[in-house]
């Protein structure tokens, strides 16, 4: 069953958005039709022509559960993904934060972490740039599942692609030809917790945020909402980075700045 639009808003799919907003704390409500849309692919895939069927697989079994968060939330599966967005942190974001604060105090954050390959590069880029340890990288995701195996820790080494031999050896122990762990010293660089972006407060005071990849699955008028609590959570001249596809056309209109492609910050007072 491969739903047309008009079928999203029956009473039978509102009442599976309610369950499974009450089980995950996914607000399908606040995403682009493609998500439904992708629901209701996913549906059709395992054959089921019932709401109810569909939520009770979910509900009772953690695989489906898993398979249907990952295939709704389209995680993140490289290190150092868009590696020129890596570079101009570390070659001119990073720094640039450091002269105005100092390198032991940064606090910085990956919005939507999925399942570990942001955040871990984000404590690689901190390492590399001085950064003390004794600030973790602040992981935060909605999906209990992606942070369970970002805390694992282990990936294809097909993931591994962007990132720099020598950064493999220094940060990664091999566990077979095709598998690679992140190294223990590079955990403790990252704290992982639970975040519904949508639903619950922010932290404040951060240095530079990522939230790559993320919002645009999400409407306009949750973006808008996304943007400013972004804003506000950071501190005067900390930066907001967001994913290639996500240009932020009304950057002004939350009181950001443009700082480079992708990249705003804000003004400092």
């Amino acid at each position: 069953m491969v739903a047309n639009e008009k079928d999203y808003d029956s009473p039978e799919y509102t009442r599976f958005k309610q369950q499974v907003q009450k089980l995950t704390g996914l607000d399908l409500n606040s995403y682009k039709n493609q998500i439904h849309r992708r629901a209701h692919m996913l549906m059709s895939r395992w054959n089921l022509t019932d709401y109810d069927q569909y939520f009770t697989m979910i509900n009772k079994n953690e695989d489906k559960l898993r398979d249907f968060l990952d295939y709704l939330t389209i995680n993140v599966s490289e290190f150092l993904r868009n590696p020129p967005r890596w570079w101009d942190l570390r070659d001119h974001v990073i720094p640039d934060l450091i002269k105005t604060k100092g390198s032991k105090k940064l606090r910085l954050w990956s919005a939507g972490s999925a399942t570990g390959e942001e955040p871990y590069s984000l404590a690689m880029l901190s390492s590399e740039c001085g950064l003390s340890s004794a600030t973790p990288v602040h992981a935060r995701d909605i999906d209990a599942g992606a942070i369970a195996i970002a805390q694992r820790g282990i990936y294809h080494k097909r993931q591994l692609v962007n990132v720099p031999p020598d950064w493999i050896t220094k940060y990664f122990k091999v566990v077979d030809e095709q598998t690679y762990q992140v190294k223990d010293d590079l955990k403790k660089r990252v704290d992982f917790a639970r975040l519904n972006l949508i639903e619950d407060r922010f932290e404040k005071d951060y240095d530079l945020i990522l939230c790559r990849n993320v919002v645009i699955y999400f409407r306009p008028e949750t973006k808008a909402v996304l943007y400013q609590k972004f804003f506000d959570a950071l501190r005067p001249g900390g930066y907001l980075l967001v994913g290639s596809t996500e240009q932020i056309f009304e950057y002004k209109s939350y009181g950001f700045e443009a700082a480079k492609p992708f990249l705003y910050r804000k003004p400092l007072k």
